[in-house]
């Protein structure tokens, strides 16, 4: 699951010295040499409520196309880029554009059900294919046919506020390590005073679901059997998950009283600079500062804690199955040139320290320590606006802790796991035993009924 699929993107954009104007483009005449004219459509292009980093995409459309004579980019301004509300109908309907996003939790269904292009034939077109994470290409492979480039891939940790910490008497230089320094931190920012909450969680919107995901993979428990085919979560892992959450909440008071529900809700309280600590991926800090007006100087990601696993997820780039060869070409230099140049559209880090971007957030490890991976982290650093040090203990910690993908059917699951979290959150004589007992009833019957 990917809340802030979109905004991560716009994160290390900038914008040229000079602009070329916005919306779509006039249609070109064909190509050097007679070749034939196309057009294709493409997602992610920054809403108008993000002038500059819109403005960055519209360039870079402009470059592209000066360097493809003959190829039309339109774009497709829906922010996030992938909503999961319109992105089933949009998928039924055929109405996809040809570059298209996709969650890692819907790429076996996207796959399966022919909504996808075959691209094997073009991956070379993908000129750092080879660098990109073998286990992440893998995602995007089926019967040895490949399906998709992967763009975003991420593990969890905590994300927490520096300064807060500071306030609290807490040393921002050493954060928590295990949940039982979590709970302690999260008492002290709480007594901080009215409206202070030590530590944030969702109890709706699936994120409430989603999170107790992060959380039972952490303590090294599962969602699922092996097989897929039954609940595991009303296990000793879960009800830990559960009950420290009833604790700092009921015991503590350190989570505040209002009930979160929607990505957007916890976001905007870590903005505000009043919530000390939660489980996220580092572009958490990146939405945070663009989208919520958080200072970036005050927030740091750190390890999980006490992990076992990491919850991992990301998206990849789709083309539209309907395309020609042709179109499904340009496409893949699109995404080529957009998204996999070091240096260039996203990975343009001077541009988006120019626009007042926050660069240096280790937000992306899709090529991993590969050679490109290593170029596009040096240039980060090179034109960071942020102390990169503030993320050190995330970087030192992912590279320890194994990585563990969402579920299959997840967006059902964390439907089914929010009633949990929304319980315990909710009701301080709620039964841990018997949410998860409730839950575990329907996610099975929900599982039977998939086959």
């Amino acid at each position: 699951m990917r809340r802030s699929t979109g905004l991560l993107l716009v994160s290390v954009l900038g914008l040229s010295a000079t602009a070329c104007g916005s919306g779509n483009p006039a249609t070109p005449s064909a190509g050097a040499g007679g070749a034939k004219a196309v057009t294709i459509t493409v997602a992610c292009q920054p809403a108008k409520s993000a002038p500059k980093e819109r403005q960055a995409w519209d360039d870079d459309v402009a470059t592209f196309m000066k360097a493809h004579p003959g190829v039309t980019v339109k774009s497709t301004d829906q922010q996030p880029c992938f909503d999961p509300k319109t992105f089933g109908p949009k998928l039924a309907g055929g109405q996809m554009e040809t570059v298209f996003v996709v969650p890692v939790t819907n790429y076996d269904d996207v796959i399966s059900q022919g909504q996808a292009l075959d691209i094997t034939q073009y991956t070379g077109t993908i000129k750092n294919w080879n660098d990109l994470r073998p286990d992440v290409r893998e995602l995007v492979t089926k019967d040895g046919k490949v399906y998709g480039v992967p763009n975003v891939h991420y593990g969890v940790g905590l994300v927490y506020n520096r300064a807060l910490f500071t306030k609290a008497g807490l040393d921002p230089d050493t954060p928590p390590k295990t949940w039982a320094e979590v709970r302690e931190a999260a008492k002290k920012i709480a007594a901080l005073g009215p409206g202070y909450v030590g530590y944030g969680e969702y109890s709706g919107g699936n994120t409430g679901g989603w999170h107790f995901t992060q959380a039972i993979y952490g303590r090294g428990g599962s969602i699922l059997t092996p097989d897929n085919k039954k609940a595991a979560f009303n296990s000793p892992e879960g009800k830990a998950v559960l009950q420290n959450l009833h604790d700092m909440r009921w015991v503590d008071n350190s989570m505040g009283n209002k009930l979160l529900v929607g990505w957007e809700s916890l976001m905007m309280a870590m903005g505000s600079g009043k919530v000390g600590m939660m489980l996220g991926a580092p572009d958490v800090v990146t939405d945070v500062v663009n989208k919520f007006k958080g200072n970036v100087a005050d927030y740091g990601i750190t390890g999980f804690p006490e992990a076992k696993a990491s919850l991992s997820g990301g998206e990849a780039f789709m083309i539209n199955p309907k395309a020609t060869p042709e179109e499904a070409k340009a496409g893949l230099e699109w995404i080529d040139f957009r998204y996999n140049t070091v240096g260039k559209g996203r990975f343009d880090f001077a541009r988006g320290k120019a626009i007042g971007n926050p660069v240096g957030v280790p937000d992306n490890a899709v090529y991993g320590d590969s050679a490109t991976g290593k170029a596009i982290q040096a240039d980060r650093e090179k034109n960071a606006s942020l102390p990169v040090t503030n993320y050190a203990p995330y970087v030192q910690a992912a590279a320890t802790i194994p990585p563990k993908a969402e579920p299959v059917h997840a967006q059902e699951l964390y439907a089914i796991l929010d009633v949990v979290m929304s319980g315990v959150l909710s009701r301080k004589d709620a039964s841990v035993d018997q949410l998860l007992a409730d839950a575990e009833t329907k996610a099975n019957s929900m599982l039977a009924a998939k086959g």
